[in-house]
């Protein structure tokens, strides 16, 4: 029946996601469900302290950051299913059919994307162990704990570059871990990394292991191409190996993306985080040009629901 059809679903319940929530059901739209098969929170939620968010002043963690959210959207009310989305596909009238995990199907009008992003792992010996402890996949996030501290970064693209070159403004020394030598990073970015006199370039190298102790990582070990290893002593390590992009459920069944993305399969939206397909929107680190930071997302949510509240508006008054 029509009036099941949702307003608005809201895949994700990261930062992105529970913005878009509250502004969605705050602005007027009444039937609004946000799919999120874990705990909301998103990725935020492992950091082990915030600094960076505007007004929180003093230690909190990312848990203690997110707690609140779900609570202030669901005054307004916004719905939560804990279950999965498998897919996204678009019906002729325009609408979007959400397919669930449970087998079952809801339509909505429109939909916001947050399902966000996930650094890869390099796959060297103690990351698991000591990542949020020392090992880490943001400088902007992390890089202030090391102030006036020597630290290490692993990569060879644009992010590894630009995250050293932030870190060494940051740090006494920063130690560039790569295992070419030669870089995809932009020339420009290149020729900058090598005439910071503080960043120190580790080629044709590999993190062997990074180890430490109860408090959290105390060194790495690399291993070059001759098999020689050397020890770097450092309490952190910053790794950017690229991220995965969590675009699964706009993939279709013939294997072509609902909307438009770049070459890494991050969604291609405007300033106003539309997507290529009307109705359908896309907030967080899964868009491109995505800073990755909490309050980008969570603005990236409200702008997305905004839109999305036009959007609806103008559709029912044309039914």
């Amino acid at each position: 029946m029509e009036s099941q059809i949702l307003d608005c679903a809201i895949i994700g319940g990261g930062p992105a996601g529970l913005t878009a929530g509250l502004y969605t059901t705050r602005g007027g739209l009444s039937n609004v469900v946000m799919f999120e098969k874990g705990m909301p929170g998103g990725q935020i939620t492992q950091s082990s302290e915030i600094e960076n968010y505007p007004g929180v002043t003093g230690e909190i963690t990312g848990m203690d950051l997110m707690i609140p959210w779900p609570e202030q959207c669901q005054k307004f009310g916004l719905k939560h299913e804990m279950v999965e989305v498998t897919r996204i596909s678009h019906k002729e009238n325009g609408n979007f059919i959400i397919h669930r995990g449970d087998g079952k199907t809801q339509e909505a009008y429109s939909v916001i994307v947050c399902t966000g992003s996930t650094p890869r792992r390099a796959g060297f010996n103690g990351e698991d162990k000591f990542f949020g402890r020392g090992v880490s996949t943001c400088a902007t996030c992390d890089g202030f704990f090391y102030k006036g501290k020597e630290v290490a970064v692993l990569g060879g693209g644009d992010t590894a570059l630009e995250e050293a070159l932030y870190l060494a403004k940051i740090c006494t020394k920063v130690y560039l871990i790569h295992r070419r030598d030669t870089f995809r990073a932009s020339p420009n970015t290149v020729e900058r990394v090598k005439s910071t006199q503080n960043i120190e370039l580790v080629l044709n190298s590999c993190p062997d292991e990074v180890y430490g102790d109860a408090m959290g990582v105390t060194g790495v070990r690399v291993i070059d191409n001759d098999g020689k290893s050397r020890e770097i002593n450092v309490p952190g390590i910053f790794t950017f190996v690229g991220n995965n992009v969590n675009n699964q459920v706009l993939m279709q069944e013939d294997g072509t993306s609902l909307c438009s993305l770049n070459s890494a399969g991050e969604v291609i939206v405007d300033l106003s985080m539309r997507t290529s397909v009307p109705g359908l929107f896309a907030a967080g680190d899964i868009r491109i040009e995505a800073p990755k930071q909490v309050v980008c997302a969570a603005g990236d949510g409200a702008v997305a629901a905004l839109k999305a509240i036009s959007y609806v508006d103008e559709k029912l008054s044309h039914k």
